[in-house]
């Protein structure tokens, strides 16, 4: 059964505090629920649109297993129509009520649209962020309207049933600000 959109929210904060102090992960990868989501199909409570940096592991972040949150990366947590169909597929065919776009300090993609100019593929994605961020230069206001940014995206494909917030997440100090 889907949670509410608070319960989920409130699973993913409560799961945040107890990543901030742990050593190791926290939630269930055990064989029996390897086995059990094999048979009976994934239930995630909630959706995260990310970036796809290495040092950003929503399952970790939230203290979540397998079959706990659908995933979504794309560097610079940028919303196209891959990410957008994905979101609306777990919404749609998953029953989750809540998605998550959570940018990240010291982001990579963020930074290169703020100090470089890419060649190839990569500009996709710094164009994305630079229309995104306008003529700001502080990193973490700009990660922040980046974030605010793919969750208007998201709002403004009207996928029915969702709640879409944005976050940030700490890499130092491991907190996510929700707003």
């Amino acid at each position: 059964m889907s949670k509410t959109v608070e319960d989920a929210l409130d699973t993913m904060r409560e799961g945040n505090e107890s990543y901030v102090n742990a050593e190791k992960m926290s939630g269930d990868i055990s064989k029996k629920t390897r086995e059990r989501t094999a048979r009976e199909g994934q239930s995630p409570y909630a959706v995260v649109v990310t970036c796809s940096d290495s040092r950003v592991i929503p399952e970790a972040i939230f203290s979540a297993g397998i079959g706990e949150l659908f995933v979504i990366r794309a560097a610079g947590n940028v919303v196209d129509e891959i990410v957008t169909g994905s979101v609306e597929y777990a919404v749609e065919h998953l029953g989750c009520g809540l998605v998550v776009v959570l940018g990240h300090t010291h982001c990579g993609a963020v930074d290169a649209a703020l100090h470089h100019s890419p060649e190839g593929h990569v500009r996709a994605i710094t164009d994305r962020i630079k229309d995104a961020i306008g003529d700001e230069k502080d990193a973490d206001a700009a990660c922040r309207l980046n974030v605010e940014n793919s969750v208007r995206e998201l709002k403004n494909a009207n996928i029915a049933g969702v709640e879409i917030i944005g976050a940030v997440y700490d890499i130092e100090s491991g907190r996510v600000r929700f707003w």
